[in-house]
């Protein structure tokens, strides 16, 4: 596998399917950079979800959130990228991105974007 930069969201098969369980993984040294004024911006991302069929690949996802560093992107469209690239890779039951960028200019900021599929409950 790749030690580059790569937006690949590897999908492996789900292990336990028929079960429902949640997974949490938190990648607090992501970085992307300001599109006003090129100076980096560091978050942590945290990324919850319910497996679907498949569930990622740890690495994969490390390649995939080290693609941003040099890339301009507002906080509020990074997080919904990574929902939507996480979301067509997984096919999860549900996923939440919190994103929480540390202070820049006084001001800090936390995106948080949510996916639920179809069949996922409503009271849930």
């Amino acid at each position: 596998m790749a030690t580059t930069p790569s937006r690949e969201l590897v999908a492996v098969p789900n292990p336990h399917p028929d079960r429902v369980y949640q997974v949490e993984m938190v990648c607090p040294e992501f970085t992307t950079l300001c599109p006003m004024t090129g100076q980096p911006d560091f978050a942590t991302i945290t990324i919850t979800y319910e497996p679907g069929p498949s569930i990622v690949e740890l690495k994969s996802l490390k390649l995939y959130l080290w693609s941003f560093r040099n890339e301009g992107h507002f906080h509020e469209d990074v997080t919904n990228l990574i929902l939507n690239d996480f979301v067509a890779a997984a096919q999860p039951r549900f996923a939440r991105i919190v994103a929480r960028f540390n202070v820049r200019g006084g001001i800090t900021t936390t995106v948080t974007a949510e996916y639920r599929s179809d069949n996922y409950p409503a009271w849930a």
